[in-house]
């Protein structure tokens, strides 16, 4: 595959995220056609802000009507979101795979420097070809060169002996799953992991069972699995998102150094809330190179210390009044 050349590296610590955002738009607004006519329809045309708040963010329901790409041929690696098959879902194309596994790697070595061993109990969401998630956990699988990291199945995740072996070991172990999958396992047997072991929840629990708040979903898990609470940890992403933000324990989210989390006011996005303040969480994304780094989610949250923020499910989209655009079909 052909090397990208980057109008900006959107990773790169020598140039502050301003800068970098600032590129980023004028770049993304001359070539994602969706984007610019999005800015165009709310009066903006021109990059020169002073604070990256003020950078419009596209709602990231747009992701499903249209093509957001700053590049006119499609990409051979995308992502679409889980759903059924008769579902509209969204599509998020990725032409520089390499700028996503940085994006990864970077992240996860961020918040977990230890080299620990990965383990994913994913069931469902392997069916799904397109899943950012499985992609992501792949190559955090793949970058383990001791053969100690995969996927399991439910009879591996279930088998006790499995896991007192990987007790014995001096790497840390990482267990990722999805809300439900975690949940059904621990309610299937109790499970003694390692006192060396920690869970991250990815979310995933509304389309297969009740919302519980998070921090009564991490008892659950630390109960079934025998450990402490705060070695249950929670990952934030999406397939319109090639970043993520993680939770140790019961406490807020902290997104990468090139991911910045906004509160929006649900009535007029192009406003941020106060400390404290509910609303739409909005992210700057600068991973998102060849889309669109700017996104206005359909989630529900709150920035409670500065640069840190709680997640609040998801909000009714027939509630955000603010959102309205129009776009021409392709």
């Amino acid at each position: 595959m052909q090397k990208m050349s980057h109008p900006v590296d959107p990773l790169d610590p020598s140039t502050s995220f301003e800068e970098k955002a600032s590129s980023i738009f004028t770049y993304q607004y001359g070539k994602c056609v969706v984007y610019s006519r999005f800015c165009e329809a709310l009066g903006i045309r021109t990059g020169d802000f002073t604070d990256t708040d003020e950078i419009p963010l596209l709602p990231v329901r747009a992701f499903k009507e249209s093509r957001i790409s700053t590049l006119k041929n499609r990409s051979e690696l995308f992502f679409q979101s889980s759903g059924t098959s008769d579902m509209k879902r969204a599509v998020h194309e990725v032409p520089d795979p390499e700028l996503y596994r940085k994006s990864i790697f970077q992240g996860f070595d961020y918040f977990y420097p230890d080299n620990p061993v990965i383990l994913s109990y994913t069931p469902g969401y392997l069916e799904n070809p397109h899943s950012s998630l499985i992609w992501m956990l792949s190559e955090l699988i793949k970058r383990d060169r001791s053969g100690l990291s995969k996927f399991l199945d439910s009879e591996e995740a279930l088998d006790q002996e499995f896991w007192d072996q990987l007790n014995t070991g001096d790497r840390n172990v990482i267990l990722f799953g999805a809300a439900f999958a975690l949940v059904d396992l621990v309610e299937k047997k109790k499970i003694k992991l390692p006192l060396n072991c920690i869970v991250i929840e990815t979310g995933g629990m509304k389309t297969h069972r009740r919302e519980i708040p998070r921090n009564e979903l991490h008892q659950v898990l630390a109960d079934g699995f025998g450990i402490n609470d705060n070695q249950i940890h929670s990952e934030y992403g999406m397939c319109e998102l090639l970043s993520q933000a993680y939770a140790s324990g019961n406490k807020l989210f902290q997104p990468v150094p090139w991911m910045k989390i906004s509160i929006r006011n649900p009535d007029n996005p192009l406003e941020t809330q106060k400390p404290g303040n509910e609303g739409l969480i909005g992210v700057i994304d600068l991973a998102n190179m060849y889309s669109c780094s700017f996104i206005l989610t359909e989630d529900k949250g709150v920035e409670e210390e500065p640069g840190s923020f709680q997640i609040l499910g998801r909000w009714n989209p027939e509630n955000l009044r603010g959102c309205n655009f129009l776009v021409d079909s392709d």
